[in-house]
């Protein structure tokens, strides 16, 4: 990987606030009422700050389906055995599972990454993309889930693939995860940066009962403990190396990735989100990039909302990860794009603007 993470993080600039006020005065002159577009202009004004004051473009667009093992699993935080990583990341290549079908729909390219899947690596496919940093992570309750250098390396992962996206002329990214257990790093990642009690924001992930999910809160609670350190000392890459996992630091990675190569990203729900959060602690200024697709139907996940001040663009009680919220979000964001570019404005369809 040729670009050091300080590198990157020396690339990333804020978006230039002077734009918002031209993109608005564009809008406000399209043949509709003022605002009328809502949320759809906002993104609209986002996409041509982004841009540097340039048309907003979102496609072509790709989503990056992340994957990996969690050491944590051993804890019996999820229904479900941890070789369901590997046959649904199977399932992603035969294209067979419900971000393929999304995706498809919405027009938006799909790549496969083993960030850190459990098992000898995969036979070689054409959706696959960038190459595995370590056989799964180490359980976050006994000890830190991965090194710095490890932790570092996956977060480069994921900056390479947007190094390779912005290379291929793609305009816009998605994130999308798949990792059994990984709601529980994620909840963890939660807790550690922005300061919430694992009882208020653990939910069910793939599943569990009310004893399932109690039991899951503990074994946050335990790890956050055994990592108080950590926590304390503040530094947001050892806080993702001790508590994390390596899709969860290579999607971190593909959203700095993004904002260093000024592009939009859609970040999809609960594990993205910690994805997400976690470039943000690196490097506040990914906010101005990352669009957050859905509210996720994990009950803690409108708690974390509020204390990171953010609201996502869908609420359609998705739960399903895989990057199927972005795809939507997507979509949407082409969407805004496509009635900044195309609509008319009052005096080219002689239309009066109701202005007095």
């Amino acid at each position: 990987m040729s670009r050091t993470l300080s590198d990157v993080l020396a690339a990333i600039a804020p978006v230039d606030p002077a734009l918002f006020p031209v993109a608005k005065a564009h809008l406000d002159n399209l043949t509709k009422p003022r605002g009328s577009l809502g949320r759809l202009e906002e993104m609209a004004e986002r996409l041509f700050a982004i841009r540097g004051g340039q048309t907003p473009v979102v496609d072509p667009a790709r989503i990056y389906v992340c994957a990996g093992d969690h050491g944590v699993a051993e804890e019996g935080v999820s229904l479900f055995p941890q070789e369901v990583t590997r046959q649904m990341v199977a399932n992603f290549l035969a294209g067979g599972a419900g971000i393929n079908v999304l995706a498809a729909t919405a027009g938006v390219d799909l790549r496969v990454v083993d960030a850190g899947c459990l098992g000898d690596p995969f036979a070689a496919h054409p959706r696959f993309a960038g190459t595995r940093v370590a056989s799964g992570t180490a359980n976050f309750v006994t000890g830190p889930a991965m090194s710095l250098a490890v932790c570092t390396e996956a977060l480069l992962l994921g900056v390479s693939l947007a190094d390779a996206a912005a290379a291929e002329g793609i305009k816009a990214l998605g994130t999308g995860d798949m990792g059994i257990a990984n709601t529980t790093p994620s909840t963890a990642l939660f807790c550690a940066y922005l300061g919430l009690a694992p009882q208020a924001i653990t939910g069910p992930g793939t599943g569990l009962d009310a004893h399932g999910v109690r039991r899951k809160a503990e074994i946050v609670g335990k790890g956050l403990a055994r990592h108080s350190d950590v926590v304390a000392a503040g530094d947001p890459v050892a806080i993702l190396a001790a508590l994390g996992g390596l899709e969860i630091a290579c999607l971190a990675g593909l959203v700095l990735g993004a904002a260093a190569n000024r592009l939009p990203i859609a970040v999809d729900g609960f594990i993205s989100t910690a994805a997400y959060t976690a470039a943000r602690a690196i490097c506040p200024n990914v906010a101005d990039y990352a669009f957050l697709s859905h509210a996720s139907a994990e009950p803690g996940y409108a708690a974390i909302m509020s204390a990171m001040g953010q609201k996502p663009l869908l609420d359609l009680g998705l739960r399903l990860g895989e990057g199927t919220g972005a795809a939507l979000a997507l979509f949407l964001m082409r969407a805004s794009a496509n009635m900044y570019n195309d609509m008319a404005t009052f005096a080219a369809a002689g239309v009066s603007d109701g202005v007095v």
